[in-house]
């Protein structure tokens, strides 16, 4: 469902906005905004609510894993995009569950007319990290969609 006013938009982001995801913001176009829904220490899984402005989308990015791994998204309210290399992008609505596999390059965010979260699950793994990529170009944002 496209959000393009916020006001409309936080009343379906049951999860909250959240802070500025200002340690982050080097690996998105746009402002993006982050709720964490458990703290590291707490919980073996780290649950986050991630919201995107319209048009805001973070950069290619790889979840590398020996074992286990991964990141699973949650979309809870609005409406985005989610891309893996070398595959037709996808369209995401609230209730949609998208499971990323580890070692898989890929981006993900809001429509350019909608608002878009998403919970974030990092799934547990072996010697995990995340690779940030080059940003997704404006020109292939501006193709989806039309």
């Amino acid at each position: 469902m496209r959000i393009n006013n916020k006001e409309e938009f936080d009343k379906q982001n049951v999860f909250g906005l959240g802070e500025a995801n200002t340690a982050f913001v080097d690996y998105f176009i746009g402002s993006s905004f982050l709720n964490p829904l458990t703290h590291p220490g707490e919980c073996a899984v780290f649950l986050a609510n991630v919201t995107f402005e319209p048009g805001c989308r973070n950069n290619w990015h790889i979840h590398h894993a020996k074992s286990g791994g991964g990141q699973m998204l949650i979309c809870t309210a609005g409406s985005g995009w989610y891309q893996e290399e070398g595959r037709e992008p996808v369209s995401l609505e609230p209730g949609m569950v998208i499971m990323i596999q580890p070692e898989v390059k890929h981006w993900h965010g809001a429509k350019a007319d909608s608002w878009f979260s998403h919970i974030a699950v990092e799934i547990p793994g072996t010697d995990t990290s995340n690779e940030w990529l080059e940003a997704v170009s404006d020109v292939q944002y501006d193709s989806l969609d039309k």
